[in-house]
């Protein structure tokens, strides 16, 4: 963490995991209500740890003003995220060069 006063101070990682559980939680919910086979669909959501890196990486964009960032920046925030937190970095690793990072999200697979 940073003593950067400039810097929000963000939860602590038991927390972060916390609501990522809650939120994939969701996610499943919504996805056997619609009817779809859990054998079909667990493998392709995230772990609850890169729902932590992916939520730690969109206040990063975010606080950048929203700019999507390019492949040198995205390393750079994901690395970042690995060393402030470093029980995150197998989950860090897994995401590297893995765009679009939401294709289990309903709402990307739609955009893409």
């Amino acid at each position: 963490m940073t003593d950067d006063p400039r810097v929000p101070r963000r939860a602590s990682l038991e927390l972060l995991r916390a609501e990522a559980g809650d939120e994939l939680s969701v996610l499943i919910e919504e996805r056997l209500r619609d009817g779809q086979d859990p054998w079909e669909f667990m493998e392709d959501l995230p772990s609850v740890d890169e729902l932590v890196v992916l939520t730690l990486r969109a206040e990063n964009i975010a606080s950048d003003g929203g700019v999507r960032p390019t492949a040198a920046r995205n390393y750079r925030v994901l690395r970042q995220i690995a060393m402030e937190y470093p029980p995150l970095t197998r989950a860090v690793w897994r995401l590297l060069g893995s765009e679009p990072h939401r294709a289990w999200d309903a709402s990307v697979r739609e955009a893409s």
